[in-house]
């Protein structure tokens, strides 16, 4: 609620603010905003961080759409976005109790041998974060990013869009490799021990929400249909970002531990993006 508190206000004032100079400003700050919290994310080596950063990401978003005069996509994907990333935050809570309350990423491991359903539900809720198909938040997210793509803006605007959109699904891939594909590390071992079924009963509730909430609201609270024509390659432009996103996640969190040396490397630049500039 306290988040999205402002992207709200701007939501029920936008009539008053449309074809102001300042929209225009707010839509390159609300473009870095995504590609900061996106860069960050990929740093980042606490779990709650990264939720975080990401939730900063798709607030980036909601404002950029919001400042192109479009209020009730924003209000679509302040609504899908709230169910996924709930969930995503109770899975969470669950792996960093269970964890005896160490948040580093880099202590756990083989998560998905010990809480089979939390990691069902965070890797699914991860997944709607992204973007991926017919789950919730690809049926808003991918209908703003075509509303950008038909939009007459300069290409910065267009590519830090899609930029921010591959960036989300780098750090998602990092997170399930930190957490599910790792072998076991000697915290895990130690502090373990089965599922929170208390969790799990709304857990299982806002994942079905997750799963159907982008249909439903899209037939819900949009009061005329969108006329999008857009060239083929344009079109799964979204798809694309996704897939490579995923592939050079993959790549990425298969570099085993000597490559920390390339991060030494440009020690200086990863410092930068980690402090969020």
């Amino acid at each position: 609620t306290l988040v999205t508190a402002g992207v709200y206000l701007l939501i029920r004032f936008n009539s008053m603010l449309i074809d102001m100079f300042f929209l225009k400003f707010l839509l390159l700050l609300s473009g870095l905003t995504m590609f900061m919290a996106g860069v960050s994310a990929n740093y980042e080596f606490d779990l709650k961080k990264i939720i975080a950063l990401s939730t900063l990401s798709q607030l980036g978003l909601m404002m950029s759409i919001l400042s192109m005069g479009m209020s009730d996509l924003a209000f679509f994907h302040l609504l899908t976005h709230a169910m996924f990333k709930a969930l995503l935050f109770m899975c969470a809570g669950v792996v960093i109790h269970m964890m005896s309350d160490i948040q580093d990423i880099r202590y756990m491991g083989g998560i998905s041998f010990y809480v089979p359903l939390t990691s069902l539900c965070l890797n699914i809720s991860n997944l709607a974060l992204c973007g991926f198909p017919y789950l919730a938040g690809f049926y808003s997210k991918d209908l703003i990013l075509e509303m950008v793509s038909m939009s007459n803006l300069n290409l910065m605007i267009f590519f830090l869009y899609y930029l921010s959109t591959g960036l989300t699904m780098f750090y998602t891939i990092r997170l399930l490799f930190y957490l599910m594909i790792n072998d076991y590390n000697l915290m895990v071992v130690y502090n373990l021990y089965d599922e929170d079924y208390v969790m799990l009963k709304s857990m299982f509730m806002l994942l079905f929400m997750s799963l159907s909430v982008g249909s439903f609201l899209s037939w819900m609270i949009f009061n005329y249909p969108y006329m999008i024509y857009l060239p083929l390659n344009l079109k799964m432009m979204v798809m694309y970002v996704v897939m490579i996103g995923l592939f050079l996640g993959y790549l990425v969190s298969n570099m085993k531990i000597y490559s920390i040396n390339k991060f030494l490397m440009t020690y200086n630049l990863s410092n930068f993006l980690c402090l969020m500039w």
